[in-house]
């Protein structure tokens, strides 16, 4: 399993970004979380297989319509953290 961390920038917040993320991990079945953050960007913490991580990150670089993504920062990790699902935190 391999553990990704992305920090999104852009027009990310009130636009349904979390909760498309969310869906878009579930049917890539890929662990973890996503959040808003006070400055404005959106974090999320996925774990999956490599494949499956490749294919969610293409989703996320876009997002959902009213969304407009200026920046994707990654941090790939070979550990992973144990999630039973992807669930949005607050």
């Amino acid at each position: 399993m391999t553990r990704l961390q992305i920090r999104i920038t852009g027009v990310v917040q009130g636009v349904g970004y979390r909760y498309f993320v969310v869906s878009r991990a579930r049917a890539a079945q890929v662990k973890g979380w996503v959040k808003n953050r006070a400055d404005g960007t959106v974090e999320i913490e996925a774990v999956g297989e490599r494949g499956a991580l490749d294919g969610f990150l293409s989703y996320v670089r876009v997002g959902p319509p009213a969304a407009h993504v200026y920046g994707v920062e990654t941090h790939w990790f070979d550990d992973d953290h144990r999630y039973e699902s992807f669930d949005v935190r607050f």
